[in-house]
């Protein structure tokens, strides 16, 4: 188990890795066309860029943080760190949101101050689209593993949000004259960013306050662990997750006193394991085996 996290931790960091280089590009090209056309549409989105690069320097770090390996006083290692970055990273993400919102309506009310490049808006916007494109494409599916990777995948789904928005308001300043589209393309990338940010930072609160992850049934995994023979009742059951991909497993498992007697509790012990990891796909679990009828009173409080 520790070699395949060691693995896709190190996958994940090789994506941080490339990523960052190609927004960084993105920046650049901004701050760039931004001094050249005068342009504040990319100033701001270039800002946007610059956060979300904060961001993605904050996942990197994480994810090598996670490499290191467990010790006497870390028993679990360093994963965690990556959901501790993927906070992080959903709090930039709403600070960039509501940022460019009060913008947008501050731009809203006073048009008479916005003053728009269209060709240049245009052109920048659309290398930024393609740069971003290829940015998404290096972090698919890595999203799906990582609650670390998944915030930085947001953060670049914004940019090309951003991107995209910027396209269609330089195209409509372009034709129609229209400058406030700069602002409303604004409001409607931070409507978008704003429920990502909201539902990465829940599924870091599930994993920070241990609850069980959100596609575990604790009541089905029961019902296959009473369903191998030999077991008469399960309970003090606890799941959780260290980060996103690390689901654990603890439970005390009452047995018949035929699996003692005849020293089957090590064979039980490995099929209660192989059917957690192959029916729910947790690879980290502990019993506790006990003869039928025993209650441990310190615990009897939980299910």
């Amino acid at each position: 188990m520790g070699h395949d996290h060691a693995h896709g931790a190190g996958g994940n960091r090789r994506r941080l890795g490339v990523a960052l280089a190609i927004i960084a590009v993105v920046l650049v090209a901004e701050v760039v066309g931004a001094a050249v056309s005068g342009s504040l549409a990319l100033l701001a989105d270039a800002g946007h860029v610059a956060s979300d690069i904060v961001g993605l320097v904050v996942a990197l770090v994480a994810s090598t943080i996670a490499l290191r390996p467990a010790t006497d006083r870390h028993t679990f290692g360093f994963q965690r760190v990556e959901v501790l970055g993927a906070l992080v990273n959903g709090a930039i993400l709403v600070v960039v949101a509501v940022g460019v919102a009060i913008e947008g309506v501050r731009r809203l009310l006073a048009p008479e101050e916005t003053h728009v490049a269209g060709l240049p808006l245009l052109v920048v916007a659309a290398g930024g689209l393609l740069a971003n494109v290829a940015a998404l494409l290096v972090l698919r599916g890595g999203d799906r593993q990582s609650l670390n990777l998944r915030g930085a995948y947001l953060e670049a789904m914004g940019d090309l949000l951003g991107s995209a928005a910027a396209v269609i308001a330089g195209v409509v300043i372009l034709t129609t004259g229209f400058a406030p589209a700069d602002a409303i393309a604004s409001l409607v990338v931070a409507a978008l960013i704003l429920p990502r940010a909201a539902a990465l930072i829940r599924d870091v609160v599930r994993v920070l306050t241990e609850s069980a992850p959100r596609d575990t049934d604790v009541e089905q995994i029961r019902a296959h662990l009473l369903d191998t023979p030999g077991v008469v009742a399960v309970h003090d059951v606890h799941v959780w997750a260290i980060t996103s991909s690390a689901p654990v497993f603890t439970a005390h498992v009452e047995c018949d006193p035929e699996v003692f007697e005849e020293g089957r509790t090590g064979p039980l012990l490995d099929e209660l394991g192989e059917c957690l990891q192959g029916h729910f796909d947790v690879t980290h679990s502990t019993f506790q085996l006990e003869p039928a009828g025993h209650v441990d009173r310190g615990e009897s409080s939980h299910r």
